[in-house]
């Protein structure tokens, strides 16, 4: 598979992790990365109406984190792996940011001492 290298915009990012944020949608995710299912399927496992499954599902599309395709009535719901990949590439980056910005610090102090 390969994965879209180009840059997530600001608006992409706030979308990708405000869907994140939250645990059902989080859960989801992992299912749908897992197995397709429909809205149904999902909801038959959540302790909330089916309206409040398909809105959750909605932020995570909206994200693109999630896709829908229509298969009759329903409406299966699949995984977007690219998309996870992606937000990690994110924050690996940031991971990468912060580990120089710790090693130049601590040249820095092992200067002081010398």
């Amino acid at each position: 598979m390969v994965v879209d290298q180009r840059e997530l915009t600001d608006a992409e990012v706030d979308r990708i992790f405000r869907a994140l944020a939250d645990a059902t949608r989080r859960d989801i995710v992992r299912r749908t990365l897992m197995s397709e299912a429909t809205v149904s399927a999902l909801a038959q496992d959540y302790d909330m109406s089916f309206a409040a499954v398909q809105k959750h599902v909605a932020v995570l599309e909206r994200a693109g984190l999630v896709t829908k395709e229509p298969q009759g009535r329903e409406r299966l719901v699949r995984g977007n792996p690219t998309a996870i990949q992606r937000a990690q590439a994110l924050l690996d980056s940031y991971e990468q940011l912060w580990r120089e910005r710790i090693s130049r610090l601590d040249a820095l102090l092992a200067d002081d001492d010398h």
